[in-house]
C-alpha cells in the first residue's frame, strides 16, 4: 500500500508541452470531425441561452402579474385619518 502512494506522488497535471502533444494527438484522431463537433457545440450553446432567456421572461411576467394583483399601499394622509378615527373611537 505505501508503494502505491509513492508512485501516485509523481503523477501530476500535464504541463504546457504535454497539452500541446495531447492536442496534436486529438487533432490526428478527430481531425475530420472537429468542425462538426464545433458547430454542434455552438448550436447547443445558442439553444441553452435561448432557454435561459425564456425562463427569465416567464419569471419576469409572473412577477409583474403578481405585482399588478397586489393592492397599492395606503396613502400617508389616509393612514393619518384612520389613526385619528381609531383614537376617537377609543375615547
Amino acid at each position: 500500500m505505501p508503494q502505491d502512494l509513492s508512485v501516485m506522488a509523481f503523477i501530476s497535471m500535464p504541463g504546457g508541452w504535454e497539452w500541446i502533444i495531447i492536442g496534436l494527438f486529438g487533432l490526428l484522431l478527430f481531425g475530420k470531425r472537429l468542425p462538426d463537433v464545433g458547430k454542434s457545440l455552438g448550436r447547443s450553446i445558442v439553444e441553452f441561452k435561448k432557454g435561459l432567456k425564456g425562463v427569465e421572461e416567464e419569471i419576469n411576467t409572473a412577477v409583474e402579474s403578481d405585482n399588478k394583483d397586489m393592492l397599492p399601499p395606503p396613502n400617508s394622509s389616509e393612514s393619518a385619518e384612520n389613526k385619528e378615527k381609531e383614537t376617537a373611537h377609543k375615547d
